[in-house]
């Protein structure tokens, strides 16, 4: 872990290399404070020599001049690299994700990510700052401390440095106990995190369902398990610092009695007495800090454990030899697939499945069947259990995943726009296509009328998630992506089943149009809408039930296909029937 840590040191070794020798310099001219008290209470003062007096004076008052710019330097370069360093573990943190699998995202939650990207990632900026630097000044503050009370006396300086094992123990009995209860306090904010990512969200259908106090429980929640954690981890600290004063001022106690014992003996004079009780401050000092670094020690490795986690995650990789698809026509076949989530349950049991290209088959069936998992599969979105599927005869296996899925395109139910403009959003579906070709795709999804009535055209924001915009606005603006995508293979994940019937009419002729000369499979809920498919795929339990054109699976009268599309007929019927009853109540 420590090797990885300081990798991050490599891209700013200049300015850390400058920041270590101001470091180097603070700590020398801290030491010059002690020598010139004991020369002027052994000779100056003494002596009456008042110029030399006024002489060291003046050249103190310089030294601490110069030490003010080098802390500047070492304060604002110092955090600067530290900042340098948090930047580089966010981008390495956020490339990562890129390439991790979906399975990931189904196991952790937004708001945990989000945390270990913030939150963590500061305190790790701030031990990359103060770490090396305190470590480098209290070090050499220590030694030099020592090598010079030695040149008072060596007995009394041994008496000092005595102690040291006692504040060794105390560090070592605490460290762990803060360093356990530091992850757990890491772990309940981003538990906190992850409950305010998801009540933020969905602020509009907690008011719509007058579900505030839910929320404010569930935060609340969230909010008692970070005080308990906090509690643990504070009382940890609290303990480690405590005893480590007490033993601090245990040297101030031993170097008064033990230096009176010495003058009154006379090993040593007033003036190596009243300087070396000026001088230990040079060894307690840095003791002290080294001891208030621990805190910032465990909240940063802490931290930097935890980035380590995620960045350790196994990413999507390509199969060794796999090679870029090219001039994709759209054959696509299923090969006794296979499929599970977990080990528990299977998903997809042996399904076999032959789509030619150009065609447009529907899957249906009852919910929880697999019809989306046979779409997620087909990207390589997950990896099989065991079978296979082959696009224009090549197994997806021995593709590139940024080549087949550069032939996919996808329209989903649960629409996903990023905060931008109308613009950004379709461009989002060929970065780099010209104007032109974005108002055509816009043309073709019939959203382009509705951009021209907004003051700002394309360049309107549409706000998070597209919250500025009706379902049938963001349906359209998703399609108009695939269009400027241009993929061979499209697939239509229930599409349009969360919209009304005439918003349903215009995204279905766009979504016709977006059909045409693709590979198309259509996942569908109202089966009215898939009845001139060149293939119904019925799937069941995990399984192909049943299979064939409409009029073929209508004339089974005991087939699952005939049973569901009745069911919904009569539905929807009821559903006018009560309609026009309450048109003409």
């Amino acid at each position: 872990m420590l090797k990885r840590f300081i990798a991050y040191y490599k891209p700013h070794k200049k300015m850390f290399a400058l920041d270590m020798l101001a470091s180097l310099f603070i700590s020398i001219i801290g030491m010059v404070y002690p020598m010139v008290t004991n020369k002027m209470l052994d000779d100056y003062v003494p002596n009456k020599n008042i110029h030399a007096l006024v002489m060291a004076g003046v050249i103190l008052l310089a030294l601490y001049l110069i030490r003010m710019y080098l802390r500047y330097f070492v304060q604002y370069w110092g955090h600067m690299v530290g900042v340098g360093m948090q930047a580089q573990m966010r981008t390495d943190m956020f490339n990562h994700l890129q390439k991790l699998p979906y399975s990931y995202f189904d196991n952790n939650e937004t708001g945990k990510i989000m945390s270990r990207m913030t939150n963590d990632l500061m305190e790790i900026s701030e031990l990359a700052h103060h770490g090396p630097e305190n470590l480098l000044i209290s070090g050499i503050m220590i030694i030099g401390s020592f090598a010079y009370l030695c040149t008072i006396s060596i007995p009394l300086t041994l008496i000092i440095f005595a102690c040291v094992p006692l504040l060794v123990v105390v560090t070592v009995i605490y460290r762990k106990k803060m360093n356990d209860a530091f992850t757990e306090t890491r772990k309940s904010m981003a538990v906190i995190n992850a409950s305010l990512e998801s009540s933020i969200s969905g602020i509009r259908v907690t008011k719509a369902f007058t579900n505030t106090k839910e929320e404010q429980n569930k935060f609340e929640d969230g909010n008692r398990q970070f005080i308990d954690a906090r509690r643990d981890s504070y009382n940890a600290m609290a303990k480690f610092h405590s005893g480590s004063s007490f033993v601090t001022d245990v040297f101030n106690v031993v170097i008064l009695v033990a230096g009176g014992v010495f003058l009154y003996n006379g090993s040593i004079d007033f003036a190596d007495y009243s300087t070396f009780i000026i001088s230990v401050n040079l060894f307690i000092n840095p003791v002290t800090t080294l001891i208030g670094f621990m805190e910032q020690y465990q909240n940063g490795v802490t931290g930097f454990k935890r980035f380590l986690e995620i960045m350790d995650e196994p990413t999507e990789a390509d199969a060794p030899g796999a090679t870029p698809i090219e001039n994709v026509r759209g054959d696509i076949t299923f090969e006794n697939v296979e499929f599970a989530y977990n080990e528990s349950k299977d998903v997809l049991n042996g399904v076999s499945l032959t789509i030619k290209a150009g065609e447009k088959v529907a899957l249906v069936g009852p919910s929880g069947g697999g019809k989306t998992t046979i779409c997620h599969l087909i990207p390589a979105f997950y990896r099989l259990t065991s079978g296979s599927i082959k696009i224009d005869g090549r197994d997806i296996s021995d593709i590139t995943m940024e080549s087949l899925r550069a032939n996919i395109g996808i329209v989903q139910q649960d629409v996903f726009l990023f905060n931008g403009s109308m613009k950004d959003n379709i461009l989002y579906g060929r970065p780099g296509a010209s104007d032109e070709e974005v108002e055509e795709a816009a043309r073709r999804a019939n959203i382009h009328d509705y951009i021209m009535t907004l003051p700002e055209g394309y360049n309107t924001q549409i706000g998070e998630r597209g919250v500025r915009l009706s379902g049938g606005q963001k349906q359209r603006l998703s399609i108009a992506r695939v269009f400027l995508k241009n993929p061979s293979i499209l697939i239509l994940d229930e599409a349009t089943s969360a919209l009304d019937n005439t918003t349903e009419i215009l995204i279905q002729q766009a979504l016709d149009a977006l059909c045409k000369g693709r590979t198309t499979l259509v996942v569908a809920h109202r089966l009215s809408t898939i009845k001139n498919a060149d293939e119904i795929v019925v799937i069941s339990g995990g399984k192909i039930a049943e299979q064939g054109p409409h009029d073929l699976l209508m004339q089974n009268e005991n087939g699952l296909y005939r049973k569901l599309y009745n069911l919904q007929f009569r539905e929807q019927e009821t559903d006018e029937d009560v309609s026009f009853l309450e048109g003409n109540g």
